[in-house]
């Protein structure tokens, strides 16, 4: 199985090109959903409190690749065996685990944008995991940065900028996926 997996900051253009992605028919397996799921479990609101809190807390009782296991898991009751993309990598230990669990044939693209143009696209997302706070953006981007998201970032296979255009980043993305 090809494994192609996006990481970046908070806002930096992942799922605009995990969208693009989507648009191929690939399958797309979001990590952020698997973390979703167990907030909805526990009857707490949708938000980036709330997401971020648990996240962090089941990284702490079961491991740093906790949601890398539960991605695993959705993976292994899919029908997809050929290409997939994982969105939302935050640690290396995620990595580790989806290597040894789903083979070697791994890619690790990183979205990298300036915080200025992330800050502005955070602003004007809206989505409901969302602030628009711009200092929780900033806990927000420390708490990321505390499970290891640079370190991610830094190993990347592939980095791809998206300081310009939405069109200039999607051209750059379908060239990747592409080659790839």
């Amino acid at each position: 199985m090809k494994i192609i997996a996006f990481t970046g900051m908070p806002f930096s253009g992942k799922t605009e090109a995990v969208k693009i992605a989507k648009d191929r028919n690939i399958p797309i397996f979001r990590m952020g959903e698997v973390v979703w799921d167990e907030v909805k479990s526990r009857d707490l609101e949708l938000n980036d409190e709330n997401v971020g809190f648990i996240a962090n807390e089941m990284r702490i009782k079961h491991g740093k690749d906790v949601w890398a296991k539960r991605t695993v898991e959705k993976i292994r009751h899919s029908n997809y065996n050929d290409l997939i993309i994982i969105d939302g990598i935050r640690n290396i230990e995620e990595i580790d685990f989806f290597r040894k669990n789903l083979g070697d044939d791994f890619i690790l693209i990183s979205v990298e944008v300036s915080d200025e143009i992330r800050y502005e696209r955070a602003m004007s997302r809206g989505r409901s995991d969302d602030s628009c706070d711009i200092e929780k953006i900033k806990k927000r981007d420390h708490r990321e940065l505390s499970w290891g998201i640079d370190a991610v970032m830094a190993s990347a296979d592939i980095v791809v900028s998206n300081e310009l255009s939405i069109d200039v980043f999607r051209k750059k993305v379908r060239k990747i996926l592409d080659k790839v």
